[in-house]
């Protein structure tokens, strides 16, 4: 699994901790590169968001070997193993331990710019990181958070080695870890964007978490949008990079995402119009491109609806964690079974779907599980496919409609064809989506 950066791996890893959403949970991040993960999952589990600053105490003439922590409000955990097998004496042990709390009371102040720690007492508190090698760090953080009053501790991280899982694993109340490839030698290698976390980006993330409206109950205050994003993005979907087009109006309270099977869905012309279309309705697009350019001449990989669908749920775990509005789909060709399929997951919260051209039939089971309000699109003249929507469309258990546009081929070339695909979709999104907002 490889992950965009610290965002991408945090919108990732909350996913994998929504049952401790009711457990009234703390999150804290390790600064300085767990902070960015932590943000995501405390905005997503709806939780507090705090540091935890711990300084490891190393044996002074082998400094990476530790022979204990220490945490804010004078907690001190110390292996007395270590210490015996050291031969270290209490001034060994004090000289250490007095440097290294200054520059945690150092770090402390700068991260919280004055406020006060997150008190523990009886909570859940969720350490996270952005990856562990040796899991020595993570695990005395654990332990300052058991000791600082928590009752139940939960380290979370995007990746480890399997080695350092399985010790975790066993020595914690509980160890979500998203990937532990056997092939790991850093945690860096596992991110396209692994760049330093300066000290200005955590200050300014446990910023956004403590002043926004709720910050005393835990609920994060969305990013209201006042003028409009329009960006090229990189988008990791199971280790796939896949590039996109994304387009949101200032105000707008909903995004839909196009899932082309074949060819470039984020250069198609056809594509673009609807999409011109939705902008222009105050609805947010995101073109992209579910195939690589290698593998959008391979006709499997156009009908291997599976992958499709995955990378468009990952996608859309992705975009999720940039936007507070509603996310629906757009999907044309295979694209459209890739859609519905990703819009029947279990885990899946998408508003609308719309399909132009598509072959929702190759969802197959997947069809009567779609709760989405669902626009079926075909062209007049298009008769093979108008008869596989049909057959789909009985198998769909959520509300839907099949809208077929007079004389218009599988493309929709025909003059004023594709604006009416698009005007019908602007007004289905706008129904379905907007609505809800």
């Amino acid at each position: 699994m490889l992950f965009t950066d610290r965002a991408d791996a945090g919108t990732r890893l909350a996913e994998a901790l929504r049952h401790l959403e009711g457990e009234d949970p703390v999150v804290l991040g390790l600064p300085r590169g767990g902070v960015p993960v932590a943000f995501q999952v405390a905005r997503a589990l709806h939780a507090p968001l705090d540091v935890i600053v711990v300084r490891k105490l190393g044996v002074p003439y082998q400094r990476e070997l530790g022979f204990g922590a220490i945490g804010e409000g004078g907690v001190r955990v110390i292996s007395d193993d270590i210490v015996r097998r050291g031969r270290l004496d209490e001034s060994d042990l004090a000289s250490v331990e007095h440097a290294e709390a200054a520059e945690l009371a150092r770090q402390a102040e700068r991260f919280r710019a004055g406020r006060q720690r997150l008190p523990l007492d009886g909570r859940t508190a969720i350490v996270v990181d952005d990856g562990v090698a040796t899991g020595a760090t993570a695990a005395a953080a654990c332990e300052v958070a058991r000791a600082q009053g928590a009752a139940r501790v939960v380290l979370a991280v995007p990746v480890a080695p399997p080695d350092a899982a399985e010790r975790l694993r066993t020595a914690l109340d509980e160890f979500v870890c998203l990937s532990t490839p056997f092939a790991f030698s850093a945690v860096g290698e596992w991110y396209r964007d692994f760049s330093q976390t300066p000290d200005d980006e955590v200050v300014s993330l446990l910023a956004q978490a403590a002043e926004g409206p709720g910050a005393a109950t835990g609920t994060p205050e969305e990013p209201a949008l006042d003028e409009d994003v329009e960006q090229e993005v990189a988008i990791d979907a199971a280790g796939v990079r896949l590039t996109g087009d994304l387009m949101v109006p200032a105000g707008a309270g909903a995004v839909v995402m196009f899932a082309h099977g074949s060819g470039s869905s984020r250069h198609s012309p056809r594509n673009r119009l609807v999409a011109a279309a939705l902008n222009d309705a105050g609805l947010g697009t995101l073109l992209f491109d579910l195939l690589t350019p290698a593998e959008e001449n391979n006709r499997a990989k156009v009908f291997d609806i599976e992958t499709l669908a995955g990378r468009l749920a990952d996608a859309t775990g992705w975009l999720r964690g940039r936007t507070a509005g509603q996310i629906g789909y757009f999907g044309a060709s295979t694209g459209a079974a890739a859609a519905l399929q990703a819009a029947a997951g279990s885990g899946a919260d998408v508003g609308a779907v719309v399909s132009r051209g598509g072959r929702p039939d190759l969802a197959g089971p997947h069809l009567s599980g779609v709760r989405a309000p669902t626009l079926l699109i075909v062209g007049g003249n298009d008769t093979m496919v108008i008869e596989l929507n049909r057959a789909a469309q009985t198998a769909l258990r959520c509300e839907n409609q099949l809208e077929i546009v007079p004389g218009a081929t599988h493309l929709f070339e025909e003059p004023g064809a594709l604006q009416q695909v698009a005007d019908l979709a602007r007004d289905w999104f706008l129904t379905h989506l907007v609505k809800q907002v």
